[in-house]
């Protein structure tokens, strides 16, 4: 029986990192992985492909609407489906193969099949041979899958989720989308540039849930212009299979039921921690009503010798907070003190314009009963976004009343991604919106919107309007 002082299971972003963590420190680190490839659910079917596509179809739909406007006459651009996901299977083929390079460069044991324990020390791991392997200590990365409601369960033919969204054969007339969130948005975006009607039905009464508010009222105004239907307040009590295609019974706020028809169904309600054929039964350990494995703030489990990091615990389910738990506990492991500030990981959302936030809502602070003041910029006062006709969006900047520290940055612009690490660095280090605001910012770029929502959230002295 091979021994290793760290196994992780799954190869995910929180997997694949804490494992390179791991043996950077000079811990013999072993992987498990059940698929054949590396990365997991963001490299294969998440992140990576779903931003592929995203890029594809803007690029379409600039070269449809848009080149005119810039002095560039082509033949009416078609779609070519099969080649878009060519690219796509590229994109996810190199970054998988990058994955697997790490692994070789930091001498990790990868070892393919469903890991599984046998007792807090062993894992039988049923591959293509089945073998077991001895860890020290024993990081649980195993992620997240698509979850559903009761009556939409997928048939991944014409209910699907983000999964086979990702590698549809044709471009739907209709495509309803279930959830106003992040992964519904996205790909709701892709098939809607690509020329499909796109209907988004949602519970609650707004876009992005989770985020300010000022963020979903802002999108839905850009993707209603783009021909996107909205039905807010309305539950979704029955999703059918039918003849090439679907019918929704529909619960409208009125309490009548009304059906909706297409000729695909995109569940995206979320996703749900995937724990299974992982063993826990085999040494006790507990999940919590989400499914979630239960940890202490150390990310240890139950067993000390265990941890568990991701979509797998409670918080939010993004890559990038996978990958810092990775390296936090892979640190926690070699006796150092990292630290992780969760009220300080960004959330995105990769729609055009994106949408991008961090810190605290304006909600949230009302409802804590802290003073804050507001500044805003639209991005259409930006001569860089005149230039490239991105004119559509905001930055908004929540600071404190009393000591003007920034508590909360939340926009929609291009490159929103990257804009909010400067809002990221500047909360990390408590930043007043003065500081941010003192800062010389770059013309003509998109990130002179936060200064100048900084310079409206101090004293109300924006510049350029």
């Amino acid at each position: 029986m091979e021994k290793f002082d760290v196994v992780v299971i799954g190869s995910g972003p929180g997997g694949y990192v804490s494992a390179i963590r791991c043996a950077q420190l000079g811990l013999s680190t072993a992987i498990i992985e059940k698929y054949n490839t590396l990365g997991g659910t963001c490299l294969n079917v998440g992140c990576i492909p779903s931003k592929a596509l995203l890029d594809s179809s803007e690029h379409f739909k600039t070269a449809l609407h848009d080149f005119d406007k810039h002095g560039i006459d082509i033949n009416t651009p078609k779609v070519n489906l099969p080649k878009m996901m060519a690219r796509k299977e590229e994109v996810i083929s190199q970054t998988c193969d990058g994955v697997q390079y790490l692994m070789d460069k930091n001498k990790i044991k990868v070892f393919h099949g469903f890991g599984s324990f046998i007792d807090a020390n062993k894992i039988a791991i049923d591959g293509k041979k089945k073998e077991t392997i001895y860890g020290d200590k024993i990081i649980i990365a195993t992620g997240s899958k698509p979850n559903y409601f009761p009556g939409m369960e997928p048939d991944k033919n014409r209910i699907i989720t983000s999964t086979e969204a990702l590698s549809l054969k044709e471009v739907p007339k209709h495509m309803i989308v279930i959830g106003g969130g992040v992964i519904g948005l996205e790909l709701g975006s892709v098939y809607s540039r690509l020329g499909a009607d796109v209907t988004v039905i949602e519970f609650q009464d707004g876009l992005l849930p989770t985020m300010d508010k000022t963020l979903g009222k802002e999108l839905m105004k850009i993707l209603k212009k783009e021909g996107v239907k909205f039905l807010f307040n309305h539950a979704v009590q029955k999703v059918n299979a039918v003849k090439n295609g679907v019918q929704l019974e529909v619960k409208n706020k009125k309490g009548e039921i009304v059906s909706v028809e297409g000729d695909y169904c995109l569940v995206a309600v979320g996703r749900k921690a995937y724990t299974d054929k992982l063993g826990l039964e085999n040494i006790g350990l507990e999940t919590d009503k989400a499914g979630r494995i239960i940890t202490d703030n150390h990310l240890t489990t139950s067993l000390k010798n265990i941890y568990a990091i991701g979509d797998v615990v409670k918080g939010a389910m993004l890559a990038h907070k996978a990958e810092e738990e990775g390296v936090f506990v892979a640190e926690h492991i070699a006796n150092q003190k990292p630290h992780i500030d969760y009220n300080l990981i960004p959330g995105v959302v990769y729609t055009w314009p994106e949408v991008a936030s961090v810190g605290k809502t304006e909600q949230e602070l009302k409802t804590d009963n802290i003073d804050f003041k507001v500044g805003q910029f639209p991005i259409r006062a930006l001569g860089r976004a005149r230039a490239s006709m991105d004119i559509q969006g905001l930055i908004k900047i929540i600071s404190d009343s009393k000591t003007d520290e920034v508590l909360g940055v939340h926009m929609i612009a291009p490159r929103a991604a990257d804009l909010i690490m400067e809002a990221v660095v500047a909360m990390e280090y408590r930043a007043s919106a003065e500081d941010i605001a003192r800062i010389c910012h770059p013309h003509p770029t998109y990130s002179e919107a936060v200064k100048e929502a900084a310079l409206s959230a101090t004293d109300s002295r924006p510049l350029h309007i």
